[in-house]
């Protein structure tokens, strides 16, 4: 076929598969046709061969849980004079409200725009974005990137609730396209009043669309569903103008919260659960909930680490998430995933990492048949990783590759991508 490409490697690793030595894929019209030896797919398919000597090939990343809008927050805090080190983690999100309240809407492309291009140029191929305003779409759909859009609904106001539903359900085309899905993500329960949640869990399942929720996340948001008390009660609903909508104690978890609405179900992803209790863990495996881990945004913000060894038991799906630059070093899942398997030594792998950060992320966002892994069919979105030095066992090659590998080059539907301005069709560049 001639427009078929033949990308071969030192090895080929692809989640829940054994590392391939002298591994390559055969591509076609941006799809995977055929993953196997070099040698195999020669003899099989008449077409070009584009060799990357001592690197290996790898899937994209898929970084379940980020926040484009926000790759420009460290800037933002220098210049808006609030640049202070938050002690807790209300301090820090009403530093962050204070900071983002000052920044004009016309700046906020330009820091998706910085975002998009820092999660391919580290080997990131698809995210699960949290998007607050509607607006923003066109930009992450008309990038290299794909995965999923999932529209923030907020707020305790009746009338602007139903505002930004209405405008959130709009934002979600009927049939989306083949890059980017759609879906809802109702900020927090704490956030969001009780009474407003039964509402987003008919629309979520009268459009089949999935939600990523921010949950237990804090001591402070505990304190809050339980008892109506801690700083989100005593300094943060003050702050936004909300005393008004303070509940009586609920004497439940956030996660008994949004059960009882119908908010846990098998397309919820639960993002960081740092504070999951026993029984919380048990309503997230009954309801088939996946969690998307955040460590490094857990440790920045001090609220703890999540009950890895717990989920793990219970064989709740996880995929890793960076979160954003505001409570973030990098948007890098490399840089998350070394971290995770140093804060949990004993409950990760490197393999279990590397499922996470690309099939378990896939299968978290619910776009597994085309993403997250090497296989025919799947979209040809891969990285080229350096090897550390030459390896010759496929036990260790995988535990060098995700402690030391570095990035060479990144493909999006068969073409590589070369950075630049503009993150459209110009960042790509065709190899067949």
């Amino acid at each position: 076929m001639s427009n078929t490409v033949i990308h071969a490697a030192a090895w080929l690793i692809s989640p829940q598969a054994p590392p391939l030595a002298g591994g390559a894929l055969a591509l076609s019209d941006g799809i995977i046709i055929a993953a196997g030896s070099r040698d195999e797919l020669i003899r099989s398919h008449q077409a070009p061969v584009i060799d990357h000597p001592g690197c290996a090939i790898l899937p994209g990343f898929v970084n379940a849980h980020t926040h484009l809008e926000l790759t420009h927050f460290p800037a933002w805090r220098l210049r808006t004079n609030v640049d202070y080190h938050p002690r807790r983690f209300v301090d820090w999100l009403i530093q962050l409200i204070k900071i983002r309240r000052g920044i004009p809407a016309g700046e906020i492309p330009a820091s998706v725009s910085e975002g998009i291009r820092m999660c391919l140029e580290s080997g990131t191929t698809s995210i699960g974005e949290i998007v607050t305003d509607p607006a923003l779409a066109p930009l992450y759909r008309g990038s290299p990137l794909s995965g999923r859009l999932f529209f923030e609904v907020i707020g305790q106001d009746q009338h602007r609730f139903e505002t930004m539903l209405k405008a959130a359900l709009a934002a979600c085309p009927a049939d989306s396209d083949s890059r980017f899905v759609s879906g809802l993500s109702p900020h927090s329960p704490y956030t969001i009043a009780e009474t407003h949640l039964p509402r987003i869990s008919a629309a979520s399942a009268s459009r089949a669309l999935p939600l990523a929720i921010h949950l237990s996340e804090s001591a402070a948001e505990t304190d809050f569903i339980f008892n109506t008390s801690g700083p989100l009660a005593d300094e943060f609903y003050p702050f936004v103008d909300w005393r008004q909508y303070l509940t009586a104690p609920r004497h439940c978890s956030s996660s008994e919260l949004l059960d009882r609405a119908g908010l846990l179900t098998a397309s919820t992803l639960a993002v960081h659960g740092v504070h999951l209790t026993l029984a919380d863990a048990d309503a997230l495996k009954r309801r088939g909930v996946t969690v998307a881990l955040c460590p490094r945004s857990n440790e920045r913000l001090d609220v703890g680490r999540a009950p890895v060894a717990l989920l793990r038991k219970l064989g709740i799906p996880l995929a890793l998430g960076t979160d954003s630059l505001a409570s973030n070093d990098s948007l890098s899942l490399w840089d998350e995933l070394r971290f995770a398997l140093a804060a949990f030594p004993h409950e990760l792998s490197p393999a279990d990492v590397l499922t996470m950060a690309t099939i378990g992320g896939a299968a978290a966002l619910g776009i597994a048949r085309s993403h997250g892994s090497l296989e025919p069919c799947k979209f040809a979105n891969f990285q080229v990783v350096a090897c550390p030095k030459e390896v010759a066992s496929s036990e260790k090659v995988l535990e060098q590759i995700v402690f030391e590998g570095v990035v060479q080059d990144v493909f999006v539907m068969g073409e590589r991508y070369t950075g630049g301005e503009n993150q459209g069709d110009e960042g790509l560049q065709t190899v067949c």
